[in-house]
């Protein structure tokens, strides 16, 4: 059987987990903690990031989300007419210019959102927390600026979908799927204002209820519970 290695927060994890389960590629999941660094891990992808797929059968593992991505792309299944049903679909649709704008939205989330928002708090609230050595409280002023970073991401994202069916145009993308990832990791700690951007809360429950996020949905981190509404489709 084919195996990811993940940790359950880890928005780059989640990603490969949702194109997985939206390709119908099922997967044994096998937690590592990122911030271990063992040996052992270490041995099977040097740079020591998650998430890692290894293909049953396959020599060479997966190592990291670009990888991933890129591979099942390249076996992902022929549009389907509605884009809302939950069936298959490529995870890089449309021509060459539709493509280059998928993979440019990719890249805002799994680096720019990465960097602003998500590794942040997720060191802040998460990772420190869980450590052997675990730091004190967050810093409070370094959580406002990341929240303040976080509503000029959920603009931009209200923005795209306002103007569009989906993020990255007119068909489900893997654009959507890392944007996701990412939000959930966050709306996990209780820290995405949906309440200023309604527009952006829909574009997020359309994605919430598909079949691929129910997984994601019943993740739960020891010492780390969700918020109240995390797995609420009608939150």
């Amino acid at each position: 059987m084919h195996t990811l290695t993940h940790f359950r927060l880890c928005p780059f994890s989640r990603a490969a987990r949702l194109a997985l389960a939206e390709l119908n590629i099922e997967v044994e999941l096998v937690e590592e903690r990122p911030w271990e660094w063992r040996p052992e891990f270490l041995a099977v992808n040097p740079a020591g990031e998650l998430p890692v797929l290894q293909m049953e059968g396959a020599e060479i593992p997966l190592c990291g989300i670009y990888a991933i991505s890129e591979f099942l792309a390249e076996d992902s299944a022929p549009v389907q007419e509605d884009g809302d049903a939950d069936e298959p679909f490529p995870l890089l649709p449309g021509d060459r210019a539709q493509r280059a704008e998928v993979r440019r939205l990719i890249d805002w989330f799994n680096g720019k959102f990465n960097r602003e928002v998500t590794h942040e708090l997720l060191q802040e609230k998460v990772y420190n927390r869980l450590q052997p050595h675990a730091a004190g409280t967050p810093d409070v002023d370094f959580l406002r600026a990341i929240r303040t970073n976080l509503r000029y991401h959920m603009s931009y994202i209200s923005y795209l979908a306002d103007r569009r069916r989906w993020l990255g145009g007119e068909e489900l993308s893997f654009a959507d799927l890392a944007a996701a990832a990412h939000l959930s990791s966050v709306d996990y700690l209780g820290e995405v204002p949906w309440e200023e951007f309604a527009v952006a809360k829909v574009w997020y429950a359309r994605l919430k209820s598909r079949r691929a996020f129910r997984t994601i949905l019943a993740d739960r981190v020891p010492g780390a519970l969700p918020a109240a509404h995390y797995a609420d489709l009608d939150f």
